[in-house]
């Protein structure tokens, strides 16, 4: 089982990269996606090189963490839900102690959608990788989208859950989450944000 990506190019020039590379030393660019913030301004053709670039590394080594999550984020910016489901599930697999993993899979899973249209399975499982999220790091940002799902899925439908999203956006505010951060996640959930969150 690897853990990182052993030798890979750059996938914006194909420059080779120490084993270590996080951003090419030539270009700049990232060459391990590692946030969504490093794919959310790519152009269309790059994020295709991008992800033909990941497909070669993922043909020598296809358990390879790095490469999957790299792939998936490429995927969500490309609104491919499914395989950025399956990049992100394969990553966890390999690495299952990195909080975003999960809740950058638990978005995956509303497709772009509002939390309000997805069906009860999947916001179940979306809510047990938020958990998972929060037991690693006790992070702003996890309550407030579980808040924002809370919200629109369960009050919205007259479901009663504990906590509920009043309780959660209290604890995503203890937590410290800013307005950038959640001005951020609805530019990344593709939904519009509610007045009451």
């Amino acid at each position: 089982m690897s853990t990182e990506i052993k030798s890979i190019c750059c996938p914006n020039c194909g420059a080779p990269q120490p084993i270590d590379a996080r951003e090419c030393r030539y270009c700049n660019s990232p060459v391990i996606i590692s946030t969504y913030k490093s794919v959310a301004d790519m152009s269309l053709p790059l994020l295709n090189k991008y992800v033909g670039a990941y497909k070669k590394e993922l043909q020598k080594d296809e358990d390879n963490p790095s490469a999957q999550k790299s792939m998936a984020f490429c995927y969500m910016k490309l609104k491919i839900y499914d395989k950025a489901i399956e990049c992100f599930s394969k990553a966890i697999e390999e690495v299952f102690d990195e909080p975003d993993l999960y809740f950058y899979l638990a978005i995956s899973l509303l497709r772009g959608k509002k939390a309000f249209l997805a069906p009860r399975k999947d916001i179940d499982q979306l809510e047990e990788y938020i958990q998972a999220a929060l037991s690693l790091e006790n992070k702003g940002i996890y309550y407030y989208f579980w808040a924002y799902v809370r919200y629109d899925h369960h009050y919205r439908k007259f479901y009663n859950m504990d906590p509920d999203y009043n309780a959660l956006l209290q604890m995503a505010s203890d937590a410290g989450v800013s307005e950038f951060d959640k001005s951020e996640l609805f530019k990344i959930l593709n939904v519009d944000r509610p007045e009451c969150l």
